[in-house]
C-alpha cells in the first residue's frame, strides 16, 4: 500500500483548487471579493498557472485595478483564500512600487519591480512531510506577512503566491495560485527594497523549489526567488 500512496493523494487533492479574492488589512478582511484585488483569470475555475515563463506569472488577472487600499508600514497584510489553501507548498508575498505618475489601476508592474516581502515555508531541515507539520499555511484560509517598516511610502502592488507541490513530481508539475492587490502605503521610510526580480522570469521551470519528492523523502526545501527583504 505504501508505494500507491502518493497516487492516492494525488487523486484525492487534484479538483481541490483556490483563490485569493479578499485582502486583509489589520486582521479585517473584504466583505466582498475583487474589491482591492485585481480580479483573476481563475475566478471561475480556480485553477492555477503552471507556466512559469507565462505573464499571468505576474499577477494573473483578467481585469484592471479598481480600488486601492490605505496600509501602514509595519503592520499585517493578508489574503484570503476562496475556501482554503488546499494544497501543500510555500507561500510567499511580493511588492512592486508603483512609479510616480503611473496609474495604479493599469500599471502592469512589467520588469525588475517585484521585491519579496513574506515567506510561509518549510523547515529548514528534518523530514519534509506533505501535511500541516511541514507546510504552515496547508488548509490555512487566509495568510499575512508584517510590511517592512522601512518600506518608502506610496502605491504598491502586493502579490500572493502559492506554490501547489502536490503534482510537481516533474518539471511543469507545480500549481501557482496568485493574485495582486492594490495599496498605498504610509507611514514608512526610506530603505531600499531588494533583491527586485521580473515575472516572468524570477523562476525557472527546473528550480528545486518547483520541484517535489514523495520518495525519498525530502530532507531539505527552499522557495523559489530572492531572499525577503525584511527593511
Amino acid at each position: 500500500m505504501k508505494t500507491f500512496a502518493p497516487l492516492l493523494l494525488l487523486a484525492a487533492t487534484a479538483d481541490a483548487h483556490y483563490r485569493f479574492s479578499k485582502l486583509i488589512v489589520n486582521g479585517v478582511q473584504e466583505s466582498k471579493e475583487w474589491g482591492y484585488v485585481r480580479q483573476t483569470k481563475n475566478y471561475q475555475s480556480n485553477s492555477g498557472v503552471t507556466d512559469v515563463n507565462s505573464q499571468d506569472m505576474r499577477c494573473f488577472q483578467m481585469r484592471s485595478g479598481t480600488s486601492t487600499a490605505s496600509v501602514q508600514a509595519g503592520t499585517k497584510l493578508g489574503f484570503a483564500a476562496e475556501s482554503s489553501v488546499t494544497h501543500f507548498g510555500p507561500v510567499s508575498f511580493y511588492m512592486a512600487k508603483v512609479p510616480e505618475g503611473a496609474n495604479i489601476n493599469t500599471w502592469e508592474a512589467s520588469g525588475n519591480v517585484w521585491f519579496k516581502v513574506g515567506e510561509i515555508s518549510a523547515p529548514q531541515s528534518g523530514s519534509l512531510g506533505s501535511d500541516e507539520r511541514t507546510w504552515p499555511a496547508y488548509n490555512k484560509k487566509t495568510v499575512e506577512f508584517t510590511i517592512p517598516q522601512n518600506i518608502p511610502n506610496g502605491k504598491y502592488l502586493v502579490r500572493v503566491e502559492s506554490i501547489a507541490l502536490h503534482q510537481a513530481q516533474s518539471a511543469g508539475g507545480a500549481q501557482i495560485y496568485l493574485s495582486c492587490a492594490q495599496v498605498e502605503v504610509s507611514g514608512g521610510g526610506n530603505g531600499t527594497p531588494g533583491p527586485l526580480v521580473a515575472f516572468p522570469g524570477a523562476y525557472n521551470r527546473n528550480d528545486q523549489g518547483l520541484l517535489w519528492s514523495y520518495y525519498p523523502i525530502r530532507t531539505s526545501y527552499k522557495a523559489p526567488g530572492p531572499a525577503v527583504w525584511r527593511g
